[in-house]
């Protein structure tokens, strides 16, 4: 009999090797037949915009294709010291920052609060306008057993945000503090922030719930009128199966519905959600993994299409 099971593990091993390399010729060959034409993105982007846009996301919104060639897109890029490249996450921070500077809280002496900052360009910038940033990521033992330091996706601290081709050394010193966090249980002090702001970190809570929660708490830590403005993972495919309770969660537009109803019900002002996923040859590229450095506005997570949601609410009275 343990001749027996040796050799059933043997097999069972086989078969999942050969599996594992089927899925990976297969990611290939998919990856091989869905890449848009190299000609429609890759030599069609330009950095020709000299400053915000006046109202690019008067409401919450979906990254498209459509926004990467307006001219706000290519300043904003320029000015976070990021190449202007079809990709979502690029999008988040381009959101994040234009639509915090159309509502006029990106000015000299406003308090910003970052949660799970990473090492993203947003707080040195906000920071060289002039705001006063609290930073803030998981403390470094979490970082550890999630992941997150081996991928350099983690701020140990304040010097991980420093990017002085965004702000000047003397500035970021005197206007950015840091400070770990765990997004589940922010810290009752965080209080009286004219904004905060996370980049794709909440679907990493733990589940759908959580994530929301957070959002919910984040305007708490707000004054009155202050905005909140959160992007996270968004399911494409479906809005009744998705992926909960994992490591990353896939929001549907239920969930952001809910939400919404949710913190109105408490008196915030939550922008509707423009749904809109864009209909250029890049929106309908899934990208497979591993992950293309670009174009990569769509991907596949679990099985299911995704992309990144932008999601904008003003505190109430």
């Amino acid at each position: 009999m343990p001749g027996d099971m040796k050799a059933m593990e043997a097999k069972i091993d086989r078969i999942e090797a050969t599996l594992a390399i089927h899925a990976r010729e297969t990611r290939l060959l998919l990856a091989a037949l869905s890449a848009p034409e190299r000609e429609l993105w890759r030599e069609t982007l330009k950095a020709t915009g000299k400053g915000p846009a006046t109202q690019a996301f008067p409401t919450g919104a979906l990254c498209r294709q459509s926004d990467f060639s307006q001219p706000y897109f290519g300043y904003w890029s320029e000015r976070l010291g990021e190449s202007l490249r079809y990709h979502r996450k690029l999008w988040e921070f381009v959101f994040i920052c234009q639509a915090l500077w159309e509502r006029g809280v990106v000015v000299e002496g406003r308090r910003g609060l970052g949660f799970g900052v990473g090492v993203e360009p947003l707080a040195a910038f906000f920071a060289s306008q002039g705001c006063r940033i609290l930073a803030t990521d998981l403390p470094a033992e979490e970082a550890v057993e999630s992941g997150w330091i081996e991928t350099n996706q983690h701020a140990a601290g304040k010097a991980a945000l420093r990017r002085p081709d965004v702000c000047p050394d003397d500035v970021f010193d005197h206007n950015v503090e840091f400070q770990p966090c765990d997004m589940n249980n922010p810290p009752a002090d965080f209080v009286d922030f004219d904004f905060c702001w996370s980049a794709c970190a909440l679907e990493h809570l733990g589940s759908i719930e959580l994530g929301l929660a957070f959002i919910e708490r984040s305007l708490d830590c707000l004054r009155p009128g202050g905005w909140a403005v959160h992007t996270t993972e968004y399911n494409l495919s479906s809005d009744s199966e998705t992926v909960d309770n994992e490591a990353t969660v896939l929001f549907r537009r239920r969930d952001i519905e809910a939400l919404l109803q949710r913190v109105r019900a408490k008196g915030h002002n939550a922008l509707v959600v423009n749904y809109d996923a864009g209909d250029g040859p890049i929106d309908h590229f899934i990208d497979l993994p591993p992950y293309r450095p670009e174009p990569h506005l769509k991907m596949a997570l679990s099985g299911f299409s995704a992309t990144s949601v932008g999601i904008l609410i003003q505190r109430g009275s």
